[in-house]
């Protein structure tokens, strides 16, 4: 039997597929360090935990509202109120499974054949996926290393065309850390705003954030922006509940109503145990997400310095999520591309890292510093040995 063409035309996610080689390997015998990995390396809170048994115990195992049970719609509200001085009604926030989903979601609900929408480079490997499995295409829009990877203004002006419907913005960023001041965001919005595009920002590392940095929503700038912005968020990062999937977006609320109808013949409602440990996720809190937030504060000022002083590899210093963004080009100047780096890297020091080319950026390579320290001082030791041989 033919397989669909929009399938056919998927690319394979690169972080997946180095994760599944690195767990080969080490099914094997082999002693591999993986930082290939999207997910904090702490168990989720025992407080969330404990909310979701008791909901089971409690008999509260059955289909939920599609859109997210209104308690959980209610702690969003009060989560975005607080956070970031926004207020939402019930009717503008949807909850579906992981904010993965939710971004499906989203661009099946926007956009039409032949629609654009910006996506700045390097980006998050699903997001031109989700747009083409949409009917949509991604147009790019270079973020310079020069300039901490993050896009300007006149670029995103000079990307649009009559086709153009959204631009997404993601920050911190997945995968190189960065961050838009307030500052620059208001400048995005407002060009974004001139040309009268959506703006999808994707906030789901918000909570990870090191330094004196503070987290700035495009949405709290003006009401215009607010109007204009659609909000993506999740407990996956900030409270590690990856395996929960529940993510949540805010926004116009004719979107949000086109999403639910759709999300309602696609998924029937978010996993109903799952949307009572968000609740306690938002809710309570015991220290954990502070606790995880240093250690991986700790972690980044600990091996930054030591990955830097590579010969051949330079980075610009990530200031939220847990990724670190190294450009490998000189380090890689006797292979083929990068890619082979970092193939040779896995096969012959049992380092994996995912290389740039699945986030358009194919000098660079992703290290994910969400593992121990000792992994990842061991990690930056083999790298070097590596590069030095």
């Amino acid at each position: 039997m033919e397989l669909s063409q929009r399938v056919k035309e998927i690319t394979p996610s690169s972080t997946l597929a180095i994760t599944a080689k690195a767990n080969e390997l080490k099914a094997a015998g082999q002693d591999v360090i993986g930082l290939g990995a999207g997910e904090p390396d702490f168990n989720t809170p025992q407080y969330v935990i404990d909310a979701a048994v008791r909901s089971m115990q409690e008999g509260k195992t059955k289909y939920t509202p599609s859109g997210g049970l209104p308690e959980l719609k209610d702690a969003v509200i009060q989560k975005f109120k607080q956070d970031q001085g926004l207020e939402y009604t019930r009717d503008e926030i949807i909850v579906g499974t992981g904010a993965k989903h939710i971004l499906f979601t989203l661009f099946q609900t926007i956009l039409d054949p032949e629609d654009e929408v910006i996506i700045p480079t390097p980006y998050w490997v699903s997001y031109p996926e989700q747009v083409k499995l949409a009917g949509g295409r991604p147009v790019f829009v270079d973020g310079r290393e020069e300039n901490q990877f993050k896009i300007l203004p006149e670029q995103l002006s000079g990307a649009v065309t009559n086709k153009t419907k959204a631009v997404i913005i993601n920050s911190p960023s997945n995968p190189t850390g960065t961050m838009y001041s307030r500052e620059e965001l208001h400048a995005l919005g407002e060009a974004a705003r001139a040309e009268g595009l959506l703006i999808v920002s994707d906030e789901i590392y918000e909570k990870l954030i090191y330094g004196d940095k503070q987290h700035t929503s495009i949405a709290e700038l003006s009401p215009e922006l607010k109007e204009q912005t659609i909000v993506v968020n999740g407990v996956s990062k900030s409270h590690s509940m990856t395996g929960w999937r529940i993510g949540y977006a805010a926004g116009n609320r004719a979107i949000v109503k086109a999403m639910t109808s759709l999300a309602s013949h696609s998924t029937s409602n978010p996993t109903t145990n799952a949307q009572y440990g968000a609740i306690a996720a938002y809710t309570k809190d015991d220290g954990a997400v502070e606790t995880m937030r240093q250690a991986f504060s700790e972690r980044l000022n600990t091996i930054y310095d030591k990955l830097v002083s590579i010969p051949g590899i330079t980075c610009v210093k990530p200031e939220g999520a847990f990724y670190l963004f190294p450009n490998v080009e000189e380090a890689a100047a006797s292979y083929k591309d990068v890619d082979e780096w970092v193939k040779a890297l896995l096969e012959e020091e049992n380092v994996a890292v995912v290389p740039g080319s699945g986030f358009g950026s194919p000098k660079n390579v992703r290290l994910s510093y969400a593992t121990s320290l000792d992994q990842l001082e061991e990690a930056v030791a083999r790298i070097r040995r590596f590069t030095e041989k």
